[in-house]
C-alpha cells in the first residue's frame, strides 16, 4: 500500500500565494511515477492542476499557467504547488495523487490523498 498525505492550504485574499505539499509513502514494492494535483470545487468535476514525473516533466491546467508551480523531490518522493497569484476561481478542495507501480504484480495504481481546502477570497 502506498500513504499520500497533503499538507498547506487555508484561506488567502486574492492575489496572495500559498504552498501545498504531498508525500507519498510505503513504498517498498512501489516505484512511484507521475504525481499531481488534482482540484476539485463544488458542483464540478476533479481537474487536473499540475503534475510531474519522475523525471521532472511537467503538465498544467490553462488556467493555472503561469501561476503555479509544481516541484518534485524524488528522495523523499515528496511534490509541491506553489500557488502565486491566487484568483476567487482557484477556490476549492485539492487532492494529491501518486501513480505506483507496482513491481510484483506488473501494473500501476492510482493513490489518492483526503484532500486539502484552499479558498481565495475577494
Amino acid at each position: 500500500q502506498v500513504q499520500v498525505v497533503e499538507s498547506g492550504g487555508g484561506l488567502v485574499q486574492a492575489g496572495g500565494s500559498l504552498t501545498l505539499s504531498c508525500a507519498a509513502s510505503g513504498t517498498s514494492l512501489f516505484t512511484i511515477n507521475a504525481m499531481g494535483w488534482y482540484r476539485q470545487a463544488p458542483g464540478t468535476q476533479r481537474e487536473l492542476a499540475a503534475a510531474i514525473t519522475n523525471g521532472g516533466s511537467t503538465d498544467y491546467a490553462d488556467s493555472v499557467k503561469g501561476r503555479f508551480t509544481i516541484s518534485r523531490d524524488n528522495a523523499k518522493n515528496t511534490i509541491y504547488l506553489q500557488m502565486n497569484d491566487l484568483k476567487p476561481e482557484d477556490t476549492a478542495v485539492y487532492y494529491c495523487n501518486a501513480k505506483a507501480f507496482n513491481r510484483w504484480f506488473g501494473r500501476t495504481y492510482d493513490y489518492w490523498g483526503q484532500g486539502t481546502q484552499v479558498t481565495v477570497s475577494y
